[in-house]
């Protein structure tokens, strides 16, 4: 089966604007890869900081994470940081992600999260109410 084609910002309906900082380059001012994890999380939080005003982000768990890196960002570059939940299951969803500069895409991946409150954390079941606020609905096809 082949793979699907890469997301294009058109697709997702919430994005985040930054700018690369120097403390996230290396040496010859391309932006240290690890730190593409950092930009995923700036995203994860400032979507659900629009979509649920942060509920339950301190009972989520990133479990799993897959990037795909296609083009470097450099120092002072704006980015264009997106997201969207793509699979919601009982205790746990699915956000993609990516990094634009511009329309060009420089990153896209996916993280895994599990709802797991309490002490120990235990997965539980995805309240219907933050299911429901999370599911940001796309932007329309055009024509």
């Amino acid at each position: 089966m082949p793979a699907p084609p890469p997301p294009t910002l058109e697709d997702f309906a919430f994005t985040h604007t930054m700018r690369v900082r120097w403390s996230e380059v290396d040496a010859t001012a391309i932006v240290f890869t690890a730190n593409y994890l950092v930009y995923f999380d700036i995203a994860m939080t400032e979507f659900l900081r629009a979509t649920t005003n942060l509920k339950l982000s301190a009972d989520l768990f990133l479990v799993r994470s897959s990037l795909e890196y296609r083009r470097p960002a450099r120092f002072d570059e704006e980015l264009t940081l997106a997201a969207r939940v793509i699979r919601v299951g009982r205790t746990s969803f699915t956000v993609q992600l990516a990094v634009f500069r511009g329309i060009d895409l420089l990153v896209d991946g996916t993280n895994v999260y599990v709802h797991a409150p309490g002490e120990p954390p235990a997965p539980t079941r995805l309240p219907d109410d933050f299911v429901a606020r999370v599911r940001v609905p796309e932007r329309p096809a055009e024509g």
